[in-house]
């Protein structure tokens, strides 16, 4: 069986032996319910990993000690991906998928032809949605080094992100050369930017054409804005050899 892996705490990490507690610790006891003997993985989500074993099971808690403990690096070249933002449920789907996928910065997009809008309260709760569903998902995935889900950015930001970036790429169904062909950097940033369900606007697309970002074509059908990003991944994984 596949062992859990669970957040904690960088200072317990650092102890030999720890009282294994909070929500993450009430979630391994309570739902889990992890018993004297069993294996688990403590991680910070930053790439320190403890490979532990409990050795008294409580209510609400566990008391754990590390067997082994060591860094995980990061993996290069790093994975960026602009989601435009989807309707409905659908972006919690393209976080979870895409975190499970490997991608390492996920960047919600306010496009142009976005149906979803987030501004005020509403900015503030969906974006603490995305976070915790990578969390989530990068627990359920084994990841120790989990994505970093960030402040929306504006069509300004994104053009900023791409510039920067080692290989910046527009995924279009207009373009001529599929991404599969594409020449791949070995380290820095592979941006990739997915539109909203209406498609990135020409002058959006004409921004990021201007600081050097190419399209591509990922695939001969259509794919939803919640799936093109893992997909878009996925090919991505293979070709650099992070698969």
């Amino acid at each position: 069986m596949t062992v859990p892996v669970f957040l904690a705490e960088p200072d317990d990490l650092a102890r030999p032996e720890f009282v294994f507690g909070g929500q993450e610790g009430r979630h391994a006891a309570a739902v889990r319910r992890l018993r004297a003997g069993e294996r688990l993985d403590l991680t910070d989500g930053a790439g320190t990993v403890a490979e532990c074993v409990v050795r008294d099971a409580g209510r609400d808690s566990l008391r754990v000690e590390v067997l082994r403990r060591y860094e995980v690096a990061p993996p290069r070249p790093r994975l960026v991906v602009v989601q435009g933002l989807p309707k409905g449920d659908r972006g919690e789907l393209a976080v979870e998928m895409m975190t499970e996928a490997g991608v390492d910065v996920i960047v919600p997009w306010s496009a142009a032809r976005c149906v979803t809008q987030w501004k005020g309260e509403r900015a503030a709760k969906s974006l603490g949605r995305w976070r915790s569903t990578a969390r989530e998902a990068g627990k359920q995935a084994r990841r120790f080094l989990l994505p970093e889900v960030t402040e929306p950015a504006t069509t300004s930001r994104v053009a900023t992100l791409l510039s920067a970036a080692a290989l910046g790429v527009v995924l279009h169904e207009e373009a001529a050369t599929p991404l599969s062909a594409l020449p791949l950097p070995a380290d820095g940033d592979i941006v990739v930017v997915v539109g909203p369900e209406g498609g990135v606007a020409e002058e959006e697309l004409a921004a990021f054409r201007e600081v050097g970002a190419v399209t591509a074509l990922l695939g001969p059908t259509v794919l939803r804005t919640s799936t093109a990003g893992v997909a878009a991944a996925a090919v991505l994984q293979s070709r650099t050899g992070r698969w």
